[in-house]
């Protein structure tokens, strides 16, 4: 992207959008009207501020677009920041939003009997097989993962595998599809993510962003005096 174009920023469908809306406005991120017109086909869209335009894209994607220098700013859950390892984002804000958990689930009727530190071999459904890998191979266990986008919790009662690893947010889907958690793998939530050739090619303009989803997150809104602590 040229440097005299608007930054853009990559945003998730869905819930995460929603309970980001509050802090996007706190931020001074104030999308044109069409953006919450629920029958537009447009995916990117200008804001009150010149210097920055919106795009609307899949959760899983955001960090992807952001990676490869087509968005310069995006939010995005930690879970897939985890899952792809790309180097080249910097993600210096936890939002404290979209929060849930990382958890191994399997049948109820199972897990009375069932101990997962003498596993040594598993299967199971996820949409997270680099982290599942990853976390099972810490303690020697092999995973064999069987790669879903979606309906995980259906997996062990069409007898496609017997443990699902998925995020977990009050529980109650897995309840209702008759699973429980045995393992706690990572608390997630969402963050705000920069391309770091962004952060160095334009740094000015992409630091101010920064800035104001840090004061954002300190209950201040855009313009407002006061920095906020380090987003570490």
């Amino acid at each position: 992207m040229r440097d005299n174009q608007p930054l853009v920023m990559a945003l998730p469908k869905g819930r995460i959008l929603d309970e980001a809306r509050p802090l996007l406005a706190r931020a001074g991120v104030e999308p044109e009207a069409a953006f919450d017109d629920p029958k537009t086909r447009l995916l990117k869209f200008k804001t009150a501020d010149a210097g920055l335009d919106v795009i609307l894209v899949r959760s899983f994607d955001v960090a992807t677009i952001v990676a490869f220098g087509c968005a310069h700013l995006g939010i995005t859950g930690s879970d897939v920041l985890m899952e792809f390892g790309y180097s080249e984002i910097y993600a210096p804000l936890d939002l404290g939003i979209g929060k849930c958990r990382l958890a191994v689930a399997e049948p109820k009727e199972m897990a009375p009997g069932d101990d997962p530190r003498r596993w040594s071999h598993v299967r199971v459904a996820t949409k997270y097989p680099e982290i599942t890998r990853r976390h099972f191979a810490e303690r020697g266990v092999q995973a064999e993962c069987i790669k879903l986008n979606g309906s995980m919790e259906l997996a062990p009662s069409l007898g496609l595998c017997q443990r699902i690893v998925d995020l977990v947010s009050t529980g109650a889907t897995l309840r209702a599809n008759g699973l429980v958690e045995v393992e706690h793998i990572a608390d997630i939530s969402s963050r705000l993510v920069v391309n770091r050739a962004a952060l160095k090619t334009r740094p000015e303009e992409v630091g101010i962003w920064i800035e104001r989803f840090a004061s954002a997150l300190n209950g201040k809104g855009a313009g407002e005096d006061g920095m906020a602590a380090d987003g570490g």
